[in-house]
Formats: C-alpha cells, structure tokens, sequence
C-alpha cells in the first residue's frame, strides 16, 4: 500500500503531540544472567540492550495505553479527539478490544476507538489507519497509542528471546493539516506476507491446549527478512518523497536489537549516526519501540524541529511498514507508571 493510496489532494495527518510511558520496575542484564545461560558482554554484544523495562503485576497494558495518550495530548496542548487507534499485539484480553476502554478512561467520549494487530508494524499501521480516519473525515484529530506488556508472553527461560523483549508505550496525536506543514505525514508504504508467518508467533488455544503459550521466533530468518523489508520500504518512501538517503537527517527503524538497526542502516547507505537505537536502556518494546525511539531522539537532540524524518518497521505477520516527515516543533511529554 502506497502513500498515494491515503493522500489525493494537498491534504495530510500531522503529527502534533508525543508521549511516551514506561514501567518504573528496570531488569538489567545482570539480573537476568542470574536465572539465564548468559551474561552482560553476551547479551549486549548480540543484541546492543543494557537493560529492559517490566510492568508490575498491577500495571496493565491498558494502564500504559493509557499514560501514554495522557501525555500525548498534554503535548499537543488538547483535551480531545476524535478517535482511539491502539496498537499492541499483547492485549490484556482477547475480547473486548482496549481501544474503548482508553477512550473512556480518557474522558474522550463515545468516539470511534479500535486495537490494530501488526506486531511490531503495529505504529506504523495505526499512524496510516488513522490518516483514513481524517481523509474520510470520521474525525478531525486521532489518538494513536502503542503499547506492549512482551514480558507476560515471553518465556523468562528462554535465552533467545527473554534477554530482548521489553514493556512500554508512546503515542501521538494527529490532527487533519496540510502537506507543506511541519510534522505532516508525507508517505506510507505499507505491506505483508503471510507465508512467513509462522516465523514470529504464540501458538494458540487450538494449537497447544494445556500448558503455557510463549512467544517464539526463528531468529536467523526473522533477521535475514527484517533486513530485507524494512530496507526495501524505507527506501520507497524515500523515492516518494524525492530524498535521498543522504539527505534523510533522521532513520528512526524498530528496536528489535543493535545488528538489525545497523544493518539496515548500512542497507540504505546513511551516513554514520543517522540511524537512532533507544534498545540500551528499554530493548526491543514492539509496536511501541518507534515512539519510544523518537523520545529518546527528540530528548537527546538528535533528532530536531525540520529534520527529514523516515520511520520503518517489521514485526509478526510477516508485515512491515514505513513512513516519512519533515518532524514538528513539540515537546514530548513522559512519564512511568
């Protein structure tokens, strides 16, 4: 799917509040040599992650959708919107779908409000989902909140996976804009395939009915096709937008380690200290790594008012995702719960 699909005229979604929460509760990788076959120079040599974050056993995801899209608005300077898009692929329940209750808890009203499930796309997704929802005029402004509690599905004995998986959320608001203005969002791509899907999955009910379902993933392919798609996409929202990949000032990838980061990076020929990684301190938070990494850009400088901007992103599905702006004057707002 193309930006040409979502944006006909002059019109856009801009981008006009960020915010972002994280659990108070940090696993360093100490912590986790204690109960692991592994240790700090391992884990940090393979994956770039110092140290994750970890929910309470009070904290919810929905506790953090919800933090995050506080802030969010605090950011944008509003009160309101006109609809929910909540991406996560580690829901609290199977059903109802948490989007409504975020909007309640808001005080946000009746509005349209909706979980996306891409896995570690799922920013991406929602951002262009809630561009549909301001191009039909369903609403003048959208909340889009991601947000993942991985630590309840990933095994903590498993080695491959424990060591990288993290909690969190962030979110923006979007508002309906123009093309030309800061913070507009220039171009999607979009895509899926799901003959690779079993290589990012947590069996189901039917799958493995007695027992305890964990996240698994074939690394080695799953690295070899985040390479791959998250690469290729970046690069045509590139070509869309007419830029270069010298002249993008800011590559904000997903957080799955540090040798995916730098690999696509290379992938695209950026230039040294382009491609922003947040996975020290928090790891790989799926859906919400690309607003956490924007943050954590924005806070230490890196990225700044008028920098081309290009977000890209690949998680279970198989689906991947970019997108591209020329990033905004505002100021993020962060908080732990």
């Amino acid at each position: 799917m193309r930006s040409s699909d979502l944006r006909p005229d002059s019109r856009s979604a801009v981008i006009a509040g960020l915010g972002t929460c994280l659990p108070v509760g940090a696993v360093g990788n100490a912590d986790l040599a204690r109960i692991l076959d592994t240790d700090d120079a391992w884990i940090r040599s393979r994956t770039g992650i110092a140290s994750r974050r970890q929910v309470s056993d009070d904290v919810s995801m929905t506790d953090l959708a919800c933090a995050a899209g506080v802030n969010a608005l605090d950011s944008a300077g509003v009160s309101a919107v006109g609809g929910v898009v909540l991406a996560t692929s580690t829901p609290d329940r199977p059903c109802p779908p948490a989007a409504p209750e975020v909007a309640h808890r808001l005080g946000l009203g009746q509005v349209p409000a909706f979980d996306v499930s891409a896995v570690c796309s799922g920013f991406v997704y929602g951002l262009a989902t809630a561009c549909g929802l301001l191009a039909a005029r369903v609403a003048d402004s959208v909340l889009v909140v991601a947000a993942e509690t991985y630590s309840r599905i990933v095994d903590p004995a498993d080695r491959a996976t424990a060591v990288l998986f993290g909690d969190g959320a962030g979110a923006v608001v979007l508002r309906r804009g123009e093309v030309a203005e800061p913070g507009a969002l220039l171009a999607f791509d979009l895509g899926s395939d799901g003959a690779d899907a079993e290589l990012i999955r947590v069996p189901g009910v039917r799958e493995q009915p007695d027992g305890e379902r964990w996240f698994a993933m074939a690394g080695r392919k799953v690295y070899l096709r985040a390479v791959e798609r998250m690469a290729g996409s970046a690069l045509r929202v590139m070509k869309d937008c007419s830029w270069a990949p010298g002249s993008v000032d800011v590559f904000v990838p997903h957080q799955a380690n540090l040798r995916i980061v730098d690999a696509v990076a290379g992938r695209l020929g950026l230039p040294p200290g382009r491609a922003v990684s947040a996975l020290a301190e928090v790891g790989n938070t799926a859906a919400a790594s690309i607003p956490l990494a924007l943050a954590d850009a924005l806070s230490s400088r890196v990225l700044t008012p008028g920098a081309r901007t290009v977000l890209t992103a690949f998680g279970g599905g198989l689906t991947w995702a970019s997108a591209a702006l020329i990033w905004p004057q505002l100021t993020p707002v962060s908080t732990e719960v």
